[in-house]
């Protein structure tokens, strides 16, 4: 499904961790396209933190059709899904599938690791995406990067400034104060020893004095200044004056820097409170704006998503499943309408039955048996216990059901009868077995393909039917017959019969992009002749065809029982009409094939 390709790299001890280059990933996978063509498979590529996708793999030289940058992806697992994942970036949703779910882990886990080492939300993106603040202004408390912010800033980082400055005096003067304390203990000690001192020498040696007292002598005739008494280490003379003025200032500078500080954050804080409440009010905004969104989209019938297509999980609800399919086959009416205009006949080829191919030997057992049972039972009355509802009744044409339901999945036959004015049965049947005339009347065929001829009154026939949405796609693959039946009572006109019925092929195999339906249908024709006046020819005027349409259809899938009934009551009859009505107009200048 996928393969890998990494980036070259050198050995663990040369390699940068910061350029270490993730494994790129590209592979198929299946990708959600829109409603109409739902999943189709995608070259996808994983590479450079960026996720794109080409049409296909030969396709990638032509540039891609789309990418994600997955930097601010999401990757959502499906929850019932195994092999889904779904991609999205703000609106943008790819939804995604892989081959089995071990490839759908594998790709998420590489995305996860893409979109961890892209720069965002991980330790990386620190040193790729750096803040504005230096750490000088992260040590301020300042946490906002805009530079209004920061011019704003200034007046609070100079009074930080100044309070530093303050505090430097302020530690100052307590050193000098400290300093004086220490020399005052250290003097007052000394001047205490000292006079000791001199007492114990008062008794052998005090000094004699003199009239004028100036000095005192002692025995060894030396002399002392009595005062002042100086001590080598005295403490030096401190201005108190001076400092008080000092510490009185730095304090006044103190306090007022921390009333300004105190200022600027409080109008701070007002300046914060009001960006707060804004954005309060803004978020309010969106939440009330999302809530509404949210409940308008609920409120739609048509969801672009695949979660909202027919499936046991499906998010849709049946009124919203049928109003969704109602809007979409009024639309495709309407195209059809316009569509009738430009159509161009094409020529009526007939030739004779024979099987002319070996392989159609092992089919022409299941025919007869088909064709048998539809000309028992199909042309039975609808009274009596077969349980037939009329649900619809337009004049001549009369449509009937039996509600039949296996494990959950209608299997409602329907029959119906109408008369047409002007045609024959042969010409009825023709119509509708040929497949030259398909798109002349058929509006819910998207595209069919003869897979085998079987013989020139038998095929078998690939059709892929429109689809419409929610419900899934279908395709049917089938054998169809025409058959002219002699009647066996001379007063009974014969019978043509087109029988197609749902059968096997090896080169149609069931695919998952469609649900293969199985169907059992038969259009079953006579013609009344009535009698000329006198010896005119038989027109138009005096054929009538007496038609019986029954259809077995198994539609497979999820689609609910009431919208399938729905649209049976609604398409059918409408079928009837749009198709004898082409016969009519196709066959009214035309010779009578009876």
């Amino acid at each position: 499904m996928s393969d890998q390709s990494s980036s070259p790299s050198s050995s663990d001890e040369d390699v940068d961790p910061e350029s270490e280059q993730t494994d790129d990933l590209g592979g198929t996978l299946s990708k959600w396209t829109n409603y109409i063509h739902g999943w189709q498979d995608r070259w996808v590529v994983l590479k450079n933190n960026t996720l794109s996708y080409y049409k296909s793999e030969d396709e990638r030289e032509y540039g891609c059709r789309g990418s994600l940058c997955l930097s601010k992806a999401v990757i959502t697992p499906h929850e019932f899904d195994e092999c889904r994942f779904d991609v999205s970036v703000n609106d943008s949703v790819w939804y995604l599938r892989a081959e089995d779910p071990d490839h759908r882990q594998q790709w998420i886990d590489t995305i996860e690791l893409h979109k961890a080492e892209s720069g965002y939300g991980s330790e990386s993106s620190l040193r790729h995406h750096g803040s504005m603040l230096s750490l000088t202004s992260a040590t301020s408390g300042l946490s906002t990067t805009s530079t209004s912010s920061f011019r704003k800033g200034h007046s609070l980082r100079e009074k930080l400034a100044e309070m530093e400055t303050f505090r430097d005096i302020l530690c100052r003067q307590v050193d000098t104060l400290q300093r004086y304390f220490d020399n005052c203990a250290s003097g007052d000690y000394r001047d205490e020893y000292h006079r000791d001192k001199v007492v114990e020498d008062d008794e052998d040696d005090f000094p004699s004095s003199r009239p004028d007292g100036d000095y005192l002598l002692n025995n060894n005739s030396s002399k002392d200044k009595l005062f002042p008494v100086t001590s080598p280490r005295a403490p030096t003379g401190i201005d108190f004056k001076g400092e008080a003025i000092t510490f009185k200032a730095t304090t006044a500078g103190i306090l007022s820097t921390l009333s300004h500080c105190i200022e600027i954050m409080v109008k701070r804080e007002e300046s914060w409170q009001k960006r707060l409440d804004k954005e309060m009010e803004r978020r309010r905004r969106v939440e009330e704006a999302y809530k509404s969104a949210l409940t308008e989209l609920k409120k739609k019938s048509h969801y672009g998503g695949p979660d909202y297509e027919e499936g046991p999980n499906s998010l849709i609800n049946e009124d919203e499943f049928f109003d969704a399919v109602e809007a979409a086959l009024d639309k495709q009416d309407k195209i059809e309408e316009q569509s009738e205009k430009c159509r161009t006949p094409r020529p009526i080829t007939l030739s004779p039955d024979a099987y002319c191919s070996i392989s159609a030997q092992r089919y022409l057992t299941k025919v007869e048996e088909m064709v048998h049972s539809h000309m028992t039972y199909s042309l039975q009355d609808v009274g009596g216990d077969a349980n037939w509802q009329l649900i619809t009744e337009e004049g001549e044409m009369k449509v009937y059901r039996r509600e039949v339901e296996e494990n959950g999945v209608v299997l409602d036959p329907l029959k119906a009868t109408h008369a047409v004015k002007g045609v024959t049965g042969h010409e009825v049947c023709h119509y509708f077995w040929d497949t030259a005339y398909r798109n002349d009347w058929e509006t819910t065929v998207e595209h069919f393909n003869i897979v085998e001829t079987l013989s020139d009154k038998a095929v078998i026939i690939y059709q892929t039917l429109k689809r419409v949405w929610p419900a899934s796609q279908r395709d049917i693959l089938y054998l169809s017959v025409i058959r002219k039946i002699l009647s066996t009572n001379e007063n009974e006109p014969d019978t043509w019969l087109v029988c197609n019925f749902s059968v096997d092929h090896d080169s149609y195999l069931p695919t998952s992009r469609c649900i293969r339906a199985k169907i059992n249908v038969a259009m079953i024709c006579q013609t009344l002749v009535s009698p000329p006046e006198g010896n005119k020819e038989i027109s138009r005027d005096n054929i009538l065809c007496k038609i019986t349409y029954v259809a077995n259809v198994n539609p497979g899938g999820w689609a609910p029982a009431s919208v399938l009934r729905a649209v049976a009551r609604r398409e059918y009859p409408k079928f009837l009409k749009r198709f004898t009505s082409y016969v009519q107009e196709k066959t009214s200048d035309s010779a009578i094939l009876f």
